[in-house]
């Protein structure tokens, strides 16, 4: 009887310390979790904050603020464009199209943003937009839905915008 009490209290203490040692463990993970869910959600913020930034510019042709948002070796991936390497080329573009009185504004699509950290770097910023476009003397019209991919870069403090992959420019309706 003796042996069979001992190795229940035996069975009853490992028992009771796997459980909890398994409420520890699910424990720290959900703490881990909560922490980066926090810290997804800052730096979800911070990048809506700055992706608004770069296209209140965009939309009001402020080349100046625009200019900020971005590194110097931007490359700029485009499915019909194709690529343009550099801020200076990039910038000459905007200048050209805010010239020809082309309004055209950019809309993020509510809900299609994602953004996750790239570790030593920055974020990756991925999502649909819509553009809108507003020829001489017409009211505005939808040019089209966009998927596009934004990798940030921050340094210096700073959140700036260093490649950009725009695609399914399958039609664009500007006329």
């Amino acid at each position: 009887m003796k042996k069979q009490n001992l190795q229940f209290l035996l069975f009853f203490i490992f028992f009771f310390g796997l459980s909890t040692a398994q409420v520890k463990k699910a424990e720290i993970i959900q703490t881990k979790n909560q922490v980066l869910n926090k810290q997804s959600a800052e730096l979800f913020n911070q990048i809506s904050k700055e992706d608004s930034l770069v296209f209140e510019a965009f939309n009001q042709c402020d080349t100046l603020n625009y200019r900020k948002h971005f590194k110097d070796d931007l490359e700029f991936y485009h499915d019909l464009g194709g690529l343009t390497v550099g801020i200076e080329n990039e910038m000459k573009l905007i200048r050209e199209m805010c010239s020809r009185g082309s309004n055209i504004r950019r809309e993020l699509v509510e809900g299609s943003m994602e953004v996750y950290p790239l570790k030593n770097y920055g974020a990756v910023q991925i999502g649909v937009h819509r553009f809108y476009h507003r020829n001489k003397g017409q009211s505005e019209k939808l040019s089209g839905e966009y998927k596009f991919i934004h990798i940030w870069q921050f340094t210096d403090g700073m959140w700036k915008i260093a490649r950009i992959i725009s695609y399914e420019h399958d039609v664009m309706n500007n006329d």
